[in-house]
């Protein structure tokens, strides 16, 4: 069995689904359907250039282009984290906490897989390596957007308590271990539901996507599986990080509480 390849027609066909979408948005006077066209518009863009850039990519399989679009993601990610962000730790360091993350800990996973898990040689062939990364860092970037808000909101809540537990002596990770916990804990629930959702409530898009191309069900649940341990530990590893980078950067060597390095509320 072979893949049916998707013609033009089909992807219109699909698009009714959407301007159901809009419609509803329309009935209830929602004000959401400018905003589903735009998404829409800017996801066909997006998907049809990086779908072109990709294409090129393979058929040269140079490891230069494969770094380069490597990078592109890495700043790719940073710009969806601050700009997710409701409140976000001023200069450049909300991008490098945003950024380094979810590109660091995705890559790891990577390397990994693609080294020890699927064994391709070469390891850094940008046809398995570069999908691999992007889905380790799009799940991470989740994550890690979700405890940057929660340690940007917890300690400017609780900032009396906090402040308080550092003026009785407590380290700064000590008097922030209950922000911190919280924070972890919110970054790590999306992929928690997501593997306990995996094949009961839903078929993950990986192996979704290797079934509809003809590749036997029981391999593509094997490589779905697979994929969820690498998110699930790259995930993990993320979340740590940017957990421990925003209280290092909302405090300073001498353990006290700087919430003036954050930005004002957007």
């Amino acid at each position: 069995m072979t893949y049916v390849p998707i013609e033009l027609s089909g992807l219109a066909l699909a698009s009714v689904l959407l301007i159901l979408s809009g419609a509803i948005s329309l009935w209830y006077r929602l004000g959401l359907e400018r905003s589903i066209a735009v998404a829409a518009v800017r996801m066909v863009v997006q998907l049809a250039v990086i779908g072109l850039v990709l294409k090129f990519i393979f058929e040269v399989d140079a490891p230069l282009w494969t770094a380069l679009f490597a990078l592109l993601m890495l700043a790719a990610t940073g710009y969806e984290v601050t700009s997710r962000q409701d409140r976000r730790i001023k200069g450049w360091q909300a991008f490098a906490l945003g950024a380094g993350p979810p590109f660091a800990a995705g890559l790891v996973a990577t390397v990994f897989a693609t080294t020890a898990v699927i064994g391709n040689d070469p390891w850094y062939a940008p046809r398995f390596l570069l999908p691999v990364l992007g889905m380790m860092i799009g799940n991470a970037l989740s994550g890690v957007s979700l405890v940057l808000d929660t340690v940007t909101e917890g300690l400017s809540r609780e900032q009396a308590a906090v402040e308080a537990r550092l003026a009785l002596g407590h380290s700064r990770f000590e008097a922030a271990s209950g922000v911190l916990r919280r924070a972890l804990k919110s970054g790590l629930m999306p992929i928690l539901t997501a593997m306990a959702a995996a094949g009961v409530v839903s078929l993950p898009g990986m192996m979704t996507g290797q079934i509809l191309a003809g590749i036997s069900p029981v391999q593509a649940a094997k490589y779905q599986v697979m994929i969820m341990f690498l998110i699930a530990g790259s995930t993990g590893l993320a979340v740590l990080m940017a957990g421990i980078g925003s209280i290092l950067l909302l405090t300073d060597d001498r353990h006290r509480l700087r919430l003036d390095r954050l930005a004002a509320k957007g």
